[in-house]
C-alpha cells in the first residue's frame, strides 16, 4: 500500500514502525475471510484491510479521531487471526496497537466511557484489587437488567455477568524446588488468572516439579500490561513490562533461568513482544529483547521435555486453541500432541480459527459482540460431545463457560491428572 507521510511523522519511532507495516498491506483481502468481526457484521470497516485504511488516513494525516473511526478499532479483537491468514507479513498486531496509543492521547471519549476504562484499568491488573471486586460482585448482580437498558452502563453489566458466584480462597504463590533439578524456571504469577483458577497455576508447578523443575516466581513480577495495552495505555504498559523486566533480569542473572513459562497465552503474546515495546529505551532494550526470547508458553516447553509415563482416563478433549496462542504465537501442534500424547482422545472444532469473543476485556466493553462469539463457540464445541474441553487461556475458559455445559479446564490440568495429579477440580 504506498503511503505518503510526513518527514516530520516520521521522525516519530511508532509512527516509522507504522508506515512500515501499512506499506505491506497489498489489499488482498484474505483477511476478511478469517476476522471474527467482518465474518459477524459483513461491514468492511470491520475486517483487518477496513480497518487499515483507517488507521492509514489517521495516522498519516495526524487527524483527530472520529467517533466513527474509533467504533471500528474499538471491535477489533485483537485476535490476530489477519496474521496468519496475510501472505504477505504485515504485522497488524503492531499497527493496531499504536492507533489504540494514538486514539488515546488524541481522542476524547465520553465521559461514561472514559470512567469504565479507568475502572478496568485500576481493578484488573491487580490481584487483590480484582478479587475484592469479584467478593462484592454478587450484591449488584440485582442491578444488571437496570444497567443493560443504558449503552453507558452496559459495560458494568457484562462485568457483574462474568463474575463467578464464588470467588476461590487465594493461595500464596510461592517457589517450589525438587532434589537434583534438571532445569530453573520462573512461571508468570500474573493477575486474573490466580484470582479466578488458582488450580492453573497449582497444576502447572505440580506437572514442573514432577519433570524435576525448579519453579521459581520472581518477587516484583505482576501483570504482564495485555490489558492497558489494548485499551491504547502504553505508558501504563511499558511500567508493566520495565516491572518484570526487572524481575526477571534479576533471576537471569541470579541463579539462571531455562525458561519463563506462562500459563495465560494472552500474557505469553505480549511478554514475547517486551523486545518490541521496549526497543527504544537505552535501559531496557537488551534485557527485554532477553526476556521475549526466553518466554514460552507452558505447552510450548513440555513438548520439548522427555515426557512422564501417564494413565489414560479414557476422556474424549475438545481443544479450543487460544487466537492468542495460535495466531499470537503461532503455538498450534504443541497443545494437541501433548493431549494426544497423554492418553486423551482429541477432537478439534469447526471455525477453530475464529475467537471465542474474549479478547481481554472486549467481553466487557464490546459485550453483544462478545456474546455472539462466544455462543458460536460453544455451539461448535459441544457439537463435539467431549467430556471436557481443554484451553490454554484463563479468558477463554471464562468465556467458553459462560455459554457451554461441558466442564473448561487448562490443558496442564489434564496433564497434571495423567501423570498423577489429581483430578482437575472442573471434573470432580
Amino acid at each position: 500500500m504506498q503511503t505518503s507521510f510526513p518527514p516530520e511523522a516520521l521522525a516519530d519511532p511508532a509512527m516509522r514502525s507504522s508506515e512500515a507495516v501499512i506499506r505491506k498491506c497489498v489489499h488482498c483481502g484474505f483477511c476478511t475471510a478469517t476476522c471474527p468481526t467482518y465474518v459477524l457484521l459483513g461491514d468492511e470497516n470491520d475486517s483487518p484491510r477496513g480497518r487499515i485504511y483507517l488507521m492509514k488516513d489517521m495516522l498519516e494525516n495526524q487527524r483527530e479521531p472520529s467517533a466513527e473511526v474509533v467504533k471500528h478499532i474499538d471491535r477489533c479483537l485483537s485476535c490476530l487471526s489477519c496474521m496468519t491468514t496475510c501472505p504477505s507479513g504485515v504485522n497488524y498486531m503492531h499497527l493496531v496497537d499504536h492507533a489504540r496509543a494514538y486514539i488515546n492521547e488524541t481522542y476524547t471519549r465520553p465521559r461514561s466511557e472514559r470512567l469504565v476504562r479507568r475502572l478496568l484499568a485500576f481493578v484488573l491488573p491487580y490481584s487483590e484489587r480484582f478479587r475484592w471486586a469479584l467478593t462484592f460482585a454478587p450484591l449488584a448482580k440485582p442491578l444488571r437488567p437496570l444497567l443493560r437498558r443504558s449503552k453507558a452502563l452496559r459495560p458494568l453489566a457484562a462485568m457483574l455477568d462474568l463474575a463467578p458466584s464464588h470467588v476461590p480462597n487465594p493461595t500464596s504463590a510461592q517457589s517450589s524446588h525438587v532434589p537434583g533439578a534438571k532445569a530453573r524456571v520462573a512461571l508468570l504469577q500474573g493477575c486474573a488468572e490466580p484470582v479466578l483458577k488458582p488450580q492453573f497455576r497449582e497444576a502447572t508447578v505440580r506437572l514442573l516439579n514432577r519433570m524435576g523443575h525448579d519453579v521459581i516466581f520472581a518477587p516484583g513480577e505482576g501483570c504482564c500490561g495485555a490489558l492497558v495495552h489494548h485499551m491504547g495505555r502504553e505508558a501504563d504498559a511499558k511500567a508493566a513490562a520495565r516491572r518484570n523486566v526487572d524481575a526477571w533480569t534479576t533471576e537471569i542473572e541470579g541463579a539462571g533461568l531455562a525458561a519463563i513459562l506462562v500459563t495465560a497465552s494472552g500474557c505469553g503474546t505480549t511478554i514475547k513482544d517486551y523486545g518490541f515495546l521496549l526497543r527504544d529505551d537505552p535501559a531496557y532494550a537488551e534485557k527485554a529483547a532477553r526476556v521475549s526470547a526466553l518466554a514460552k508458553d507452558v505447552t510450548e516447553y513440555l513438548d520439548g521435555l522427555e515426557w512422564l509415563p501417564v494413565e489414560a482416563r479414557g476422556l474424549t478433549v475438545a481443544y479450543h486453541p487460544a487466537c492468542s496462542l495460535q495466531h499470537g504465537q503461532k503455538v498450534t501442534d504443541a497443545p494437541k500432541r501433548l493431549i494426544a500424547k497423554a492418553g486423551f482422545t482429541l477432537r478439534t472444532p469447526a471455525e477453530a480459527h475464529l475467537c471465542c469473543g474474549s479478547a481481554g476485556t472486549y467481553n466487557i466493553l464490546q459485550s453483544e459482540i462478545a456474546n455472539e462469539l462466544g455462543t458460536r463457540k460453544a455451539a461448535h464445541l459441544d457439537a463435539l460431545e467431549a467430556d471436557v474441553i481443554a484451553t490454554g487461556n484463563i479468558g477463554c475458559a471464562t468465556q467458553i463457560a459462560r455459554f457451554s455445559g461441558v466442564p473448561v479446564v487448562h490443558t496442564v490440568e489434564l496433564l497434571d491428572w495423567a501423570t498423577g495429579g489429581p483430578v482437575p477440580l472442573a471434573l470432580r
